[in-house]
């Protein structure tokens, strides 16, 4: 019988594991998380990015919280643990607004800016996007189920659906 390991993955985190292993990432609120996996190895990981962008934080910064830095790394880890590049596969969730500001000049729309940013970290990278299940205005947990390369999504008080 094989053991499960249940990995998790913190915010601004990355974590890779094999099959049957799971990953879960909680708090999804604006943030993404982003699963890459590659059916045929088992190989695949979870990233929670909080934000799209690095370029604007001169100072000692942490790589897996930012989108353009975040993707490149896991996939980087990915094919360290011998995945061949061409076949990651991704599953995005997240990027929900969960600020309703009266003034809507203060909304930055921080959860479509991190959306946005890794769908086009994704694009560059040449992985293609198989799902996601973004935006709304409620938090979530994400699972990547490496035994079968599904997906899990949790919204509060309903059930897990599958992308």
């Amino acid at each position: 019988m094989e053991t499960i390991n249940r990995i998790k993955v913190g915010i601004s985190d990355l974590r890779t594991g094999n099959r049957p292993d799971l990953l879960t990432t909680i708090g999804l609120g604006s943030c993404v998380g982003i699963a890459l996996f590659d059916p045929d190895s088992g190989l695949g990981g979870l990233s929670h990015i909080m934000l799209p962008d690095s370029s604007a934080f001169s100072r000692e910064i942490k790589a897996p919280k930012f989108a353009d830095l975040a993707v490149p790394m896991l996939v980087d880890e990915l094919v360290k643990s011998g995945v061949r590049r061409g076949r990651l596969r991704a599953k995005i969730a997240g990027g929900a607004s969960m600020f309703n500001y009266k003034d809507k000049t203060l909304n930055m729309n921080i959860g479509e800016r991190n959306v946005e940013a890794v769908r086009r970290v994704l694009e560059r990278l040449d992985v293609p996007l198989l799902a996601a299940h973004v935006g709304g205005t409620t938090g979530r947990t994400m699972t990547l189920y490496l035994d079968n390369m599904t997906v899990g999504v949790k919204l509060a008080g309903q059930p897990e659906i599958f992308i």
